[in-house]
């Protein structure tokens, strides 16, 4: 069990250790996959393939589901601080 963690903890420092060529290369195979996901809705939206507005289209319904996935800010306008729910009002600290 010792050597597993290791082998774990020891996988997870060289991940955090991409050069920027690979955190490129990463940041470039996520938009492609953003690209077949979310593509062919905003083709039947009208949008021309690999225009700007059809990348638009793919941007924006990539960050709505991201923001129905993993939460949104609220703006409490009074002491001017956003905080994140999860779906729910856990008041300004979480």
């Amino acid at each position: 069990m010792h050597k597993l963690m290791s082998l774990c903890m020891g996988a997870l420092l060289l991940a955090g250790c991409a050069t920027p060529q690979q955190r490129a290369a990463a940041a470039q195979a996520e938009m492609e996959r953003t690209m077949v996901v979310y593509g062919p809705a905003c083709s039947k939206l009208d949008y021309p393939a690999n225009s700007d507005a059809w990348r638009n289209c793919v941007l924006q319904l990539s960050a709505r589901d991201d923001l129905q996935r993993y939460g949104y800010p609220h703006h409490d306008g009074a002491l001017g601080r956003s905080h994140w729910s999860l779906g729910g009002y856990w008041g300004p600290y979480w």
